[in-house]
């Protein structure tokens, strides 16, 4: 299991648990003390990391992340950047 935390300028933690089969990210679950509108649509985050290669890019992931949620979707206190910046620390080991 890799770990990936990083706590935003406005001091809203986000972490990112996952692991790598065959050098994809699976089994991603993100959580922290963010707050998101609706609440359902954090499946929608953890769907848009399913599955990229271990070799993606921060810029990349934020991309993913925010492609795949609608457009009323409210990331308070976090965003598609700060998942991304967690992710990336899990997979260097940051």
């Amino acid at each position: 299991m890799y770990h990936g935390e990083y706590k935003t300028v406005g001091g809203k933690l986000v972490i990112v648990d996952f692991d790598i089969v065959n050098d994809q990210l699976t089994n991603v679950s993100v959580s922290g003390d963010f707050f998101l509108e609706p609440a359902e649509a954090l499946e929608q985050i953890n769907q848009a990391i399913e599955g990229l290669p271990v070799a993606v890019s921060q810029e990349i992931l934020a991309t993913a992340i925010l492609d795949a949620l609608d457009p009323w979707v409210e990331m308070i206190g976090f965003s598609p950047e700060a998942v991304a910046i967690a992710v990336r620390r899990g997979i260097d080991g940051v």
